[in-house]
């Protein structure tokens, strides 16, 4: 995993999801990200050079898959992580996957077409996602965010907080919630919402962690009760790479 240098929920999180596997493992690098914004300062953190660099090291310790476990394609652009992704496997012969691109795969899969989006970002960012996705056919219905820009204060947004914003979104109508930033804490809380609500709620930790095993020729149907993207089947997407 692809770490942002300022999260502190990620690596835990998909830990604890993993302690329900006996045979799979994550591995974290990280490179420098402490602001999301549209500033060309906020933007310039993910060049690539930094990721690449992250990921040699990854590739150090032999691992199957590379996963960018942030969202800035969600407002770059799908090409973004696209590109990424081939970068990573031409430099380090490992496949590569996405969040956002594993996002992209889930709503296909799933047939999701209304969103419900959930961020702790701010007005313009969050406008950038809704125009992305839009263009890509995915229609964000309703939204909510926080409008907060210091990621390290994303990681201190309390479960409570999380539900209440999907709670809204739902009863605005949405055929799914996705909870796009990998510094909340939405993996814990998912499968609870999606008793409650009655609909699938992606989170961004728990949709890459789902794309690493696809792609690492695992099931991740032993994941299930951490709900979301694990009780979807991987078949439909063939298992390969964005």
């Amino acid at each position: 995993m692809l770490t942002p240098s300022s999260n502190t929920v990620l690596e835990p999180l998909t830990s604890a999801m993993l302690a329900d596997l006996d045979n799979a493992s994550a591995h974290f690098s990280r490179f420098r990200v402490t602001e999301i914004g549209l500033s060309p300062a906020a933007l310039g953190q993910f060049a690539p050079e930094g990721i690449l660099a992250a990921a040699d090291l990854l590739a150090d310790a032999k691992v199957d898959v590379i996963g960018w476990n942030g969202t800035s394609a969600a407002w770059l652009g799908f090409e973004r992580d696209e590109a990424l992704c081939a970068a990573i496997r031409e430099r380090t012969g490992i496949e590569a996957c996405t969040a956002v691109l594993a996002f992209r795969d889930l709503f296909r899969l799933g047939g999701f077409r209304r969103i419900g989006l959930v961020t702790p970002y701010t007005a313009d960012v969050q406008a950038r996602i809704q125009a992305n996705w839009g263009a890509a056919g995915f229609a964000v219905t309703a939204e909510r965010h926080l409008d907060l820009s210091d990621n390290f204060a994303f990681g201190e947004v309390d479960e409570d907080e999380i539900a209440r914003m999907a709670r809204e979104v739902a009863r605005e109508g949405c055929d799914v919630v996705a909870i796009v930033c990998t510094n909340l804490k939405g993996s814990a809380i998912a499968p609870t919402l999606e008793r409650e609500l009655r609909i699938a709620v992606l989170d961004s930790i728990s949709v890459t962690l789902w794309k690493c095993l696809v792609l690492a020729g695992q099931d991740p149907a032993g994941l299930t009760r951490w709900g979301g993207p694990f009780a979807l089947k991987p078949a439909a997407i063939g298992g390969t790479a964005s």
